[in-house]
Parts: C-alpha cells; sequence; structure tokens
C-alpha cells in the first residue's frame, strides 16, 4: 500500500467497552493548477497523477481539445503549471457534441472493467476513496487509479489517456458510486461512449447521455446489470 497517502490518527472507539486507538487515514493534498503561470482551479485529491489530474481536468472541461494545445508543464511544490498556446488561452470552452463511436463490447468485459477498479488495497483500508479506470476495447487498462472524489480519478485517467495518445472513442470508463450530470459530461467532452459503475446514475446524467450519445451501465454485478441509456453497444 501506498503509506504516503496516509496519516496517523488516534481516536475513540465507542463499542461494548470504549477503546483509544491508533490508526490510519487518507491525507488529503491540496493542488493548484496554473494556467500559464496564473492560477485556474484548486483541488484537493488524493497525491498521485498530478499532470495527468490537470491535462485531464482541462480535457474533459473542453478547455483543450488534445496534447497539441499544451506547450509544457511543470511541477512545483504544491501545484502544476500548464502552459497553453496563446491562440488556445483566447478560446471559449468546446460546446458539448454528440459522441459517435461504433464501439460494442460484452457483459463479461463491463464487468471484468468495474471488477478491477474495485479491488483498491486503499480502498479496503480506509473506506474512502473512489476508483476510476479507462479500457481500451473494454479490454485493455490505460490506466486505474483511486482519489478523494469520482471526478478527480475520472480526471486523471482521462489525462493518462491523453499523454498515452489514446482513441477515447475506443474506451470504456469505468467508476464507483453514484454517476451525476457532472460525470457524464467529462465522458462527452472527452468522446468516451461508455461509462460503467457498480451505483447507478441520476436523472440528469440519464437525460445528457441520452442525448449525447453515452451508454450508461449501471448496478455492474458477475450476472446481471442495468443499461440506462444507448443498450445496443453491450451485447
Amino acid at each position: 500500500m501506498a503509506f504516503h497517502l496516509l496519516t496517523p490518527v488516534e481516536l475513540t472507539f465507542l463499542g461494548d467497552r470504549d477503546q483509544h486507538l491508533t490508526d490510519q487515514i487518507i491525507r488529503e493534498h491540496h493542488l493548484v493548477v496554473k494556467l500559464n503561470g496564473r492560477p485556474y482551479v484548486h483541488a484537493l485529491l488524493l497525491q498521485g497523477m498530478e499532470k495527468e489530474f490537470a491535462l485531464g481536468h482541462l480535457y474533459a472541461q473542453g478547455i483543450i481539445s488534445g496534447m497539441r494545445d499544451v506547450e509544457s508543464m511543470t511541477e512545483f511544490e504544491g501545484g502544476v503549471d500548464v502552459v497553453l498556446r496563446e491562440s488556445v488561452l483566447s478560446c471559449t470552452p468546446r460546446i458539448l457534441r454528440r459522441v459517435d463511436s461504433s464501439l460494442e463490447v460484452g457483459r463479461g468485459e463491463i464487468y471484468r472493467c468495474v471488477k478491477q477498479i474495485l479491488d483498491s488495497e486503499i480502498f479496503a483500508r480506509t473506506e474512502a476513496v473512489h476508483s476510476a479506470g479507462l479500457f481500451l476495447e473494454g479490454k485493455e487498462p490505460v490506466a486505474i487509479t483511486e482519489d478523494l472524489g469520482r471526478h478527480h480519478a475520472l480526471d486523471k485517467v482521462i489525462g493518462a489517456g491523453l499523454v498515452a495518445g489514446i482513441d477515447f472513442s475506443r474506451c470504456v470508463a469505468a467508476s464507483t458510486g453514484r454517476q451525476p450530470k457532472e460525470m457524464i459530461h467529462k465522458c462527452i467532452n472527452a468522446g468516451i461512449p461508455i461509462i460503467a459503475t457498480k451505483g447507478v446514475p441520476t436523472n440528469l446524467a440519464v437525460e445528457a447521455a441520452t442525448g449525447y450519445g453515452i451508454t450508461i451501465v449501471g448496478m455492474v454485478g458477475p450476472e446481471t446489470m442495468v443499461l440506462y441509456s444507448h443498450p445496443e453497444r453491450v451485447k
């Protein structure tokens, strides 16, 4: 386990008899993302993959269209400075466009994607993180990671996909927990056609997914799962 992600805490356990114990809890990491030297966003997240988070966040928010928009990236204590082309800084964020993908995957592949992201030692130890993964053709893991929030975890794996030059239209994203509208918007901007979860989506997430061509697979288990939108992609 990555012990640098944990910090000790003194606690009192109340039960049949009170106990004063020392345990370990998640360490929050403050990160500032700068654009061309100016603060753009502050985030509290799990330490690691800071550059991928910055890239994935910018891509999923429609700020950049790809690595070609990035001139350089520099890490400093507590942050990342992303230098974008001047022409990108003067543009408005990309407008959401319908995701067009011919990707089809099997139920077993969907289940294996979700199962892989749930195999988290730090979650088993703390129950305090969300996980996300990106899988090419629903088979090959591009990246799997954890974070304090599902949004940040998805940003990180999207950023990893950008660095690797992955075709997002051939990918399945897997995520833990409830899937709100913001998660679907990230998939739309990234061009990811399928998102799978052991949890369920919200009504606005289903509306957005239906309108913009995203397949949401929820309640994923070894035998059953629920297709909330565009079921034609899961066989």
